[in-house]
């Protein structure tokens, strides 16, 4: 999945409010929990969305809850852990209330169901990501004591209908799923089997969403895909593959539905997550440089520095090709920021290819990386014709260089941003200090300055004057 990758939990107070103004109750709580991916959260806001059309209300405490989700990543071990340390923390309130129910949602559904249904017990409900529309369903099914489950997976679901409730807690940046799915089958990676086949979002519904999200006070959208570039909508919404060459020339393109939000609003800023290097194309890199509100920031995973790694990765591309992509981002975006996933320890791994990560990132310099040691996921291809052979001690050292390197390159990088002026969204106070605010600038850099008469939403100009290592300081001009 080349999502950036947080475990962490988020619960949205804005639930409360838009549910019980717009909404009549049912008298239900409901408590809702992420982890991993942006578009996790994004899918929880659709499961929001849902249920509280239902007439659930919301909690962000789980003990007085009546209906309780996890929505799950099965991206590494360390995600399913917590997942499962949490709903032993469930089954607690389950125990003294039995009417409580409890729901795994999302990429750990299909694959741990068995386990969480029948060995362990620890939930009520399964549901995959395709699934969300029958939750009322299926919560009735639970409701009656039986298990209920519902883990298959579409070719046509995108969910382009359903305005989604945003569960952020800053109400000034939204995210945006355009596309469901992945068609790479990356060796490593099992979004393919947890989020099934890539399909794209019809436009208009993006563009809509992304409108709405404008008027209701929202100054910066992130449009969501586990390979935004190859997103492609024809007007008779088939398949990529079943595309002639004539209806891909009047499809909309990534490139051009880049351009369609954009012009939204000047106030509007886009951002985009993830791409693929194989499908980095120069129409998206030119779009960027066309409008000042399209972020001048990349995320594009390198995963590795060596070709045969990749290639064993399947990835789609050398490393030649990934360093002829970033030549074109310097070329056409001199001033974008560029960030990236970095997998080190993968099967067979050579202390060679590992120091040509290494020396990549030297060539590179990325201003921010998601760095891990290879987990090995259940169903991928590496599990089935791989060896996991490359010891957990070489793992963890050759994961502290790749870090160690980074944390250099990442100061560097923000010791540029000294002496410049940036156009910094104001999205909170300071964790540090209420008298300063703090926000991003366009490159996705933290910028924090004084507080003064401003308020989230608003746009200020910021003269660096200082930095930490990964934070920019300084005043309002």
């Amino acid at each position: 999945m080349e999502n950036k990758i947080i475990d962490e939990s988020k619960q949205g107070e804005a639930l409360e409010i838009k549910s019980s103004e717009t909404l009549p109750s049912n008298g239900k709580k409901l408590f809702l929990e992420s982890y991993g991916c942006q578009m996790n959260f994004a899918d929880s806001e659709i499961v929001a969305s849902i249920l509280i059309d239902k007439g659930y209300t919301t909690t962000t405490d789980y003990k007085e809850a009546d209906l309780i989700f996890v929505n799950t990543c099965a991206i590494r071990e360390n995600a399913e852990s917590r997942v499962r340390q949490r709903l032993y923390d469930y089954k607690k309130v389950k125990r003294k209330n039995k009417d409580v129910l409890i729901g795994v949602l999302g990429c750990m559904a299909e694959r741990l169901k068995h386990q969480f249904l029948e060995q362990e017990k620890l939930v009520d409900m399964v549901v995959g990501p395709d699934a969300y529309r029958d939750l009322p369903n299926l919560i009735a099914v639970a409701e009656d004591g039986q298990q209920a489950i519902n883990v298959i997976l579409s070719k046509e679901e995108t969910y382009a209908d359903i305005s989604p409730v945003r569960l952020d807690h800053n109400g000034v940046s939204a995210f945006v799923s355009i596309m469901r799915g992945c068609d790479n089958m990356c060796s490593f990676c099992v979004v393919p089997f947890t989020r099934g086949r890539e399909r794209s979002r019809e436009p208009e519904t993006i563009v809509r969403e992304c409108r709405e999200a404008f008027d209701k006070g929202y100054r910066e959208v992130t449009l969501l895909g586990q390979n935004v570039n190859s997103y492609l909508w024809s007007g008779g919404g088939l398949k990529k593959e079943n595309l002639t060459d004539e209806q891909r020339a009047i499809s909309t393109t990534f490139a051009q539905l880049l351009e369609m939000v954009a012009l939204i609003n000047p106030d509007l800023r886009v951002r985009y997550s993830t791409s693929h290097p194989k499908d980095m194309g120069d129409d998206v890199l030119y779009t960027m440089a066309k409008y000042d509100n399209i972020c001048k920031c990349i995320h594009l995973p390198v995963q590795s520095g060596n070709s045969d790694v990749l290639e064993k990765m399947n990835r789609g591309y050398t490393r030649e090709w990934y360093l002829d992509r970033i030549a074109a981002i310097r070329r056409i975006l001199p001033d974008a920021s560029i960030s990236t996933d970095i997998i080190t320890g993968f099967c067979g791994e050579t202390e060679a290819q590992h120091q040509d990560t290494l020396s990549l990132m030297e060539e590179v310099k990325y201003e921010f990386a998601y760095m891990f040691s290879y987990s090995e996921r259940p169903k991928t291809l590496a599990e089935r014709k791989y060896e996991d052979d490359v010891p957990s001690e070489i793992k963890s050292r050759r994961l502290t260089e790749i870090v160690d390197l980074q944390r250099k390159h990442s100061e560097i990088r923000t010791k540029e941003g000294l002496g410049k002026v940036f156009r910094v969204l104001v999205e909170n106070v300071s964790k540090k200090s209420i008298e300063m605010m703090s926000g991003r600038n366009s490159q996705n850099t933290i910028v924090v300055f004084p507080k003064g008469n401003l308020k989230k939403g608003d746009y200020v100009n910021v003269l660096v004057t200082s930095c930490t290592s990964g934070t920019l300081i300084g005043e309002c001009v």
